[in-house]
């Protein structure tokens, strides 16, 4: 999913929930979307966190030496 399925279900849903007026039998079209519009919200919150820590990474690297220390080493990388 991605930003653009998030708009698209934010979008009809606010029409659903606000702009159509049509009676169904058995269905509350207004209710479907203010859940739509909910979700649609949800995935772009989601997307943008997602892609905000996708570009942090870490490495560990641990040596053990012949006289039985250990060294470790941390690298860290932020790409923007």
């Amino acid at each position: 999913m991605g930003y653009g399925v998030g708009a698209i279900l934010l979008v009809v849903g606010l029409i659903l929930a606000l702009a159509v007026h049509v009676s169904v039998s058995g269905v509350d079209l207004t209710m479907i979307g203010w859940i739509l519009a909910a979700v649609g919200a949800l995935v772009l919150i989601l997307t943008a966190v997602t892609l905000n820590t996708g570009g942090r990474s870490r490495t560990v690297a641990r040596r053990r030496h012949a006289d039985g220390t250990e060294t470790v080493e941390e690298r860290r990388t932020d790409s923007l």
